[in-house]
């Protein structure tokens, strides 16, 4: 039985790394997943090492990430490729999860693996912020403060839910420990929604440029996807190295080289990048608890956006109004990410809640409205097509 076992896991092994068909016109927009794949492979291995030299209390976590910097042994080389491989990360599930946007990779029949990304984008939003006030600099725990003061906006029981976080009445030791443990854990369950992930991708095979969802013309994985995958992943880790070596703290805040002092207030809080257009959505709206209820809306629509959105239409190369309403949607997401690192005043309130209001349009107004606007036409230029085709026969 236990050689059988074997016998199993490695034909699965064969068949999903060797020999499993592939869509002959995939281009290197499909190699992101691969690039994500690696990036949780270097933040598993990286963070399971800086966990055996890093200490969870307040007056020694921020001296235990400099004594990593400064006596182990390529300790720099481990917390920067951490904290790089963080911002790595988030690049490539942002242009994976663009990418299925522009091509219609949550429709059916792949809808269930659309979830399964999405809830893995959230985890890593979650992990990637607990992360962040490991450190125990300034920004680091000013961070903390005010996102998990947003909690207090639930009715009832949002004072609890506060507490419970804290773990006390203040940010303190207890804070940080239970951000370490599910900084440590939620990693591994990432890790379990990746493997689900493969394993439905497998199973509904990948979708394709054209949005056909059948593609006669396909090729055996290895050995032209394997090498085109080597190449990308060849030229993303040269990419990632220039972070490492050259500018290992651009993407990161100055300020959290200071260590944390409640005390001091920063004159202006600001998250890691990848967290500032759900920032500025959070900001835009008066309101607290409808400010919390849009930072979250704006990650569980992504979820849910297979429910609420179907077409035939996969692709947005064959729908023109909403293949310029996506380059629209994009360039508004980096302006909202660029309204979440300015200070609160005008004119970048105003702005950012204009961006706010057209990013849950584009969801659940454009979409919906276009996609049955231009399968109409789609279809009734096809049925003309077919008439003119059938009488030029008859003629």
């Amino acid at each position: 039985m236990r050689l059988k076992n074997q016998y199993a896991l490695l034909n699965f092994a064969y068949h999903a790394a060797i020999n499993y068909p592939a869509p002959v016109n995939l281009t290197y927009m499909w190699n992101f997943g691969i690039y994500a794949l690696l990036c949780l492979a270097v933040q598993l291995l990286t963070g399971i090492l800086l966990a055996m030299h890093y200490t969870p209390e307040i007056n020694l976590a921020f001296l235990s990430v400099e004594h990593i910097m400064r006596d182990l042994n390529y300790g720099w080389l481990l917390r920067y490729m951490h904290a790089n491989g963080a911002s790595m990360f988030f690049i490539v599930v942002y242009i994976h999860t663009f990418r299925g946007l522009f091509f219609g990779s949550y429709l059916y029949p792949r809808q269930l693996l659309w979830i399964v990304g999405a809830l893995i984008l959230l985890l890593m939003i979650m992990t990637a912020f607990m992360g962040y006030v490991l450190p125990w600099g300034q920004m680091s725990f000013w961070g903390a403060t005010v996102i998990t003061n947003l909690f207090s906006a639930i009715p009832v029981i949002g004072n609890d839910i506060v507490l419970w976080l804290w773990g006390g009445f203040a940010i303190d030791n207890a804070t940080l420990n239970r951000f370490f443990s599910f900084h440590y854990l939620l990693p591994f369950i990432i890790t379990a929604l990746v493997i689900i992930h493969i394993l439905l991708l497998h199973d509904f095979k990948s979708n394709n440029p054209l949005g056909l969802s059948i593609i006669f013309d396909n090729l055996s994985f290895s050995p032209y996807y394997l090498i085109k995958d080597l190449f990308g992943v060849i030229l993303f880790l040269f990419f990632f190295s220039i972070f490492i070596f050259f500018f290992p703290n651009l993407l990161g805040h100055p300020d959290n080289y200071i260590m944390a002092n409640p005390l001091v207030t920063p004159p202006h809080i600001v998250p890691e990048w990848y967290f500032l257009p759900f920032y500025a959505i959070l900001r835009s709206i008066p309101n607290k608890l409808f400010g919390v209820l849009a930072l979250f809306a704006a990650i569980v629509t992504l979820i849910f956006l297979p429910l609420f959105h179907l077409s035939e239409i996969r692709s947005n190369l064959f729908k023109p109004a909403s293949r310029f309403l996506f380059w629209f949607f994009l360039m508004n997401c980096f302006i909202l990410g660029w309204i979440g690192s300015q200070p609160v005043h005008q004119p970048y309130v105003f702005i950012g809640q204009f961006a706010t209001i057209f990013y849950f349009a584009y969801f659940f107004i454009a979409l919906p409205f276009l996609s049955f606007f231009e399968q109409f036409f789609w279809t009734n230029d096809i049925y003309m097509e077919k008439q003119i085709t059938n009488n030029k026969d008859l003629l």
